[in-house]
């Protein structure tokens, strides 16, 4: 048993809910079938035993025994079931002096609180039936968002938007499975209460849904780590330059010695509300240097796991013929490989307005730059926003972004797939219900319908205390 499933169901658990420091105010929670009888003891003001669900009390925290008075506090009342854990509950806000939090919470404990172990709360929630496991991930998600879209989708899993997905998954499985298991009931009889070509459809259907979700990883887990960005092309194409542009600081070393950068640089920044994770890499060429080579291997890596790619162009040379027959060349098999390439020709301002026009002749979508002297940047920054925003889901749409969650819908359909596989070769019923099971006990993962203590404690050890 983890340590923080310790808690016994009748305990009473408190823990500060706002960021600890110091502050104008802070907010302690309690939660648990003791918080009234606790709280009544120390608060002067109407008795919150009293109190009716929705109401805040004005009063002071008073230490019984001392009679010292610690604060001039609110309390946010919350009545079972009503309340975030379906438990009595109550918010203190009192004044964000670390002091003052650490008395608060030491003289409730003191009178039979416990202090809360991270994510306790939600995990009493969905203990409580509040919400599911899945949903009750998102919670988490919700609070560490960082951008506009991540926060959108967070709060869709939340309301269960894909909770209700597989559901309805589970529900068209458990209707086959239940046959299956009941034709093993008659196996003397030889009976056939499911048939095998409607099982047949309902695994292709099953198997198409759950290839959507699992392919709407890449994006989900984009929207919530950040967009990887890989910028990409030779040597002293100025990749570097850009990325310190980018982000507003001398984040990469810049130098006019071809293969500077030997190992990638990666940085966040939020472009129009959405995270982009820029990666700057090793310049793209032939080379002898041991150390090299290392780096451009792991470029390559870099553009192959990469969602979009900004391919430089050092538009500064004298043969421009063999920069655009090698940037055709490279951008074949990038594109072929569905790839969302941007390109950029860097240091436009040292080239001529007739040279700029067969480039652009070239390659109509080229975005024209100087990431030394800032020229430009405002248009790629557009351009990078629109074409992430065209593959952005809609609000109506599920997007997987937990690692755990693919990681159970692969298990579940290798299952399906299996029993799929023996539906064509003639496999027998009780072969078929073990497949069919092993797919519902992955999909039943996610939601929590099945878990473990190991289970809950990794999902709810990652929380913040408080939540």
């Amino acid at each position: 048993m983890l340590p923080h499933l310790h808690l016994v169901a009748n305990s009473t658990i408190i823990a500060l809910s706002t960021p600890p420091g110091t502050g104008a105010l802070a907010i302690i929670r309690m939660a648990g079938p003791d918080t009234f009888s606790i709280l009544d003891q120390v608060f002067r003001g109407k008795r919150p035993s009293d109190a009716l669900g929705y109401t805040i009390l004005y009063g002071h925290i008073q230490d019984p025994e001392t009679k010292a008075t610690l604060d001039e506090v609110l309390v946010s009342v919350f009545r079972a079931p009503h309340s975030y854990t379906k438990e009595d509950a109550v918010e203190i806000s009192c004044h964000g002096a670390p002091l003052i939090v650490r008395q608060v919470i030491s003289l409730l404990c003191r009178l039979g609180a416990v202090l809360a172990q991270p994510g306790e709360f939600t995990l009493r929630a969905y203990k409580h039936g509040r919400f599911d496991l899945a949903q009750a991930e998102a919670v988490a998600d919700l609070i560490h968002a960082e951008t506009e879209a991540a926060q959108r989708m967070a709060f869709s899993q939340m309301r269960g938007g894909f909770s209700k997905r597989l559901s309805a998954l589970r529900e068209k499985l458990i209707h086959f499975a239940s046959l299956i298991e009941l034709e093993l009931d008659f196996g003397e009889e030889d009976v056939e209460f499911a048939n095998r070509q409607d099982l047949k459809d309902l695994l292709g259907s099953l198997l198409a849904d759950i290839g959507g979700l699992i392919s709407s990883f890449s994006t989900g887990n984009a929207l919530k780590n950040g967009v990887p960005v890989v910028i990409a092309g030779r040597p002293n194409a100025g990749k570097s330059t850009l990325l310190n542009a980018l982000l507003q600081d001398e984040r990469a070393l810049v130098s006019d010695i071809p293969g500077t950068t030997r190992d990638t640089v990666e940085d966040t920044i939020v472009l129009g509300g959405l995270q982009f994770r820029f990666i700057d890499t090793a310049g793209l060429r032939e080379t002898t240097d041991v150390v090299e080579a290392m780096g451009v291997s792991r470029t390559l890596q870099k553009m192959q796991d990469a969602q979009m790619i900004l391919y430089m162009l050092d538009l500064h040379t004298t043969d421009y013929g063999a920069l655009i027959t090698e940037a055709q060349s490279a951008l074949i098999p990038l594109l072929a490989d569905g790839k969302q390439v941007i390109l950029v020709g860097n240091k436009v301002d040292d080239v001529s307005t007739a040279v700029l026009a067969l480039y652009q002749q070239a390659f109509p979508d080229l975005v024209l730059i100087s990431a030394l002297n800032n020229l430009g940047l405002d248009v790629l920054t557009v351009k990078l926003i629109n074409t992430v925003q065209l593959h952005l889901p809609s609000e109506t749409d599920v997007v997987v972004s937990n690692l755990r969650h693919v990681e159970a819908l692969r298990l579940a359909e290798a299952a399906l797939e299996r029993a799929l596989t023996g539906l064509h070769n003639g496999l027998t019923g009780d072969f078929l219900a073990l497949d069919i099971r092993h797919g519902l006990y992955h999909l039943g993962e996610i939601t929590g319908e099945i878990t473990t203590d190991d289970l809950l404690g990794n999902i709810f050890s990652r929380f913040c205390i408080g939540k």
